[in-house]
């Protein structure tokens, strides 16, 4: 039982952490445009690495 007084706190401030972490990736603006980064994948690039 006494482990519950530790485990209950970390898995609130865990799932704190991860609200956060969502909205601030909102806040940001990385879902912007979905679908652009999903033709950008597939597209080719006219740019070479060699």
């Amino acid at each position: 039982m006494n482990v519950l007084v530790l485990l209950i706190p970390v898995s609130i401030a865990l799932g704190a952490l991860g609200l956060v972490a969502c909205l601030w990736t909102l806040r940001a603006g990385q879902y912007e445009d979905l679908e652009g980064d999903a033709a950008r994948i597939l597209l080719e690039d006219d740019e070479s690495d060699a």
